[in-house]
């Protein structure tokens, strides 16, 4: 089943997030995709998968693409979060376990639009 394309809610990157992504891109090849978490082991951070290493379907929504990378949400979450925009950032830290940032010292952080008024 194949996933939905968010029409209410745009995702950009700060210039530091674009930074690691094209890093991580580098290292680990062109072909990545973020999928916001849902907030289980890695609270509500953004994670970044090689493509192939996770896999979308059709409960994830497609909210946009920044620095040529797909992202994805749960739908159940989208539902909850589709009135505000997300800025995607990149700060000092520990990235996800799982996520292709984790040893860089530097994670992803989601921030939105309506924190930020």
């Amino acid at each position: 089943m194949a996933e939905t394309q968010s029409s209410e809610m745009t995702v950009t990157a700060t210039p530091a997030a674009l930074a690691l992504i094209k890093e991580l891109q580098l290292s680990h090849g062109a072909e990545l995709l973020f999928h916001q978490s849902g907030g289980c082991c890695d609270g509500s951070a953004p994670m970044l998968f090689a493509k192939g290493d996770y896999l979308t379907g059709g409960n994830d929504v497609l909210v946009g693409e920044i620095g040529g990378v797909p992202f994805y949400m749960n739908d159940d979450q989208y539902s909850r979060w589709k009135h505000t925009d997300l800025i995607i950032d990149a700060i000092d830290g520990i990235g996800g376990m799982f996520s292709l940032e984790n040893g860089t010292g530097k994670r992803f952080l989601t921030r939105s639009d309506v924190c930020m008024r």
